[in-house]
């Protein structure tokens, strides 16, 4: 992606985003909340805002694929120190000074604009392959970025991928009519669709054909698959309160891959209200919490034995 920024494009004046009004509150699943350290949640904050603006352009059906392109490439040189301090391009400059306090490289954030700019201007995806794609860039940053920010080994990538790459495509499933409606945008595989005998057309219906609902189920399937990879995710991190965090994400995921399954995205938004989110993601993280406690070394009770006294 060009990261080239010419100064007199566009005067400092001139506002660059285009908020849309989503927030941490609109989003299915936690965003740096409570269980993350206090510390280090202001970063987390930061990328999200980033990472929000970005996506706000490209989702911009006022703005011509061109200019998001435009306005992402002046996102990423304000993110890597190649434009002028603009206010337009706050929250990019935010971002880079957050990574230059933290040390976490600024790759995840570029990936995620590589994304973004395949928002702009790519609106149908030929198979699953490409979707995964797709999400290497979309998804599985944003958790890579999370682990780095807390010091974890970047071996977790692995396992945390594919739970970031889970969550993408289950927000593929539950917009997926809005996004052809309002975007002209179909995540799901063309292959797919037309092995079930549907056009995207059918996503404008008030239900699910049976050949849409075989296509959502075959997504399903491999969204199983990832949230199966990532079992031993939560686990995995050295950061306990990051494990909860994991823990009570993986558990939403799950639960919302099953509202899927028997749910239609195209007759009624399949969200979890507030109680089930809440339930939910309070027994993923309590789960964790309990097996971290149960596989905590044992103290032996008085002091230890010399090892002449035990003979």
């Amino acid at each position: 992606m060009s990261t080239a920024y010419e100064e007199s494009e566009r005067p400092l004046s001139e506002a660059i985003e285009t908020p849309s009004g989503k927030n941490t509150g609109t989003e299915n699943f936690p965003v740096g909340s409570w269980l993350l350290p206090a510390r280090l949640r202001p970063h987390v904050a930061t990328f999200y805002a980033f990472a929000r603006a970005a996506d706000d352009i490209a989702d911009n059906g006022d703005l011509e694929p061109a200019e998001k392109v435009a306005r992402l490439a002046a996102f990423d040189a304000a993110l890597i120190g190649e434009a002028s301090d603009d206010p337009a391009l706050e929250k990019a400059i935010k971002m880079r000074q957050s990574l230059a306090e933290t040390g976490v490289t600024n790759r995840h954030c570029r990936d995620v604009l590589i994304a973004f700019t395949e928002d702009a201007t790519k609106t149908r995806y030929a198979d699953w392959s490409e979707l995964a794609r797709y999400c290497s860039y979309s998804a599985s940053p944003v958790g890579r970025y999370v682990l780095d920010l807390h010091g974890e080994p970047p071996e977790i990538y692995a396992i945390s991928d594919p739970l970031c790459d889970a969550l993408q495509v289950i927000n593929h499933l539950q917009d997926c009519a809005d996004d052809y409606r309002v975007l002209d945008r179909v995540y799901l595989p063309q292959d797919w669709m037309a092995d079930a005998g549907v056009t995207v057309h059918d996503l404008d219906a008030p239900a699910a054909k049976p050949g849409l609902r075989r296509v959502l189920d075959q997504c399903l399937d491999l969204v199983e698959e990832w949230l199966a990879a990532a079992s031993l995710f939560p686990a995995s991190c050295r950061d306990v309160r990051l494990g909860m965090e994991t823990a009570a994400i993986l558990s939403l995921a799950k639960r919302l891959t099953t509202e899927l399954r028997r749910r239609d995205p195209l007759a009624e938004p399949v969200k979890l209200g507030r109680p089930s989110f809440l339930m939910t993601a309070g027994t993923g993280a309590a789960s964790l919490l309990i097996r971290r406690l149960v596989q905590r070394p044992r103290r032996l009770k008085g002091p230890t034995p010399r090892p002449d006294e035990t003979k």
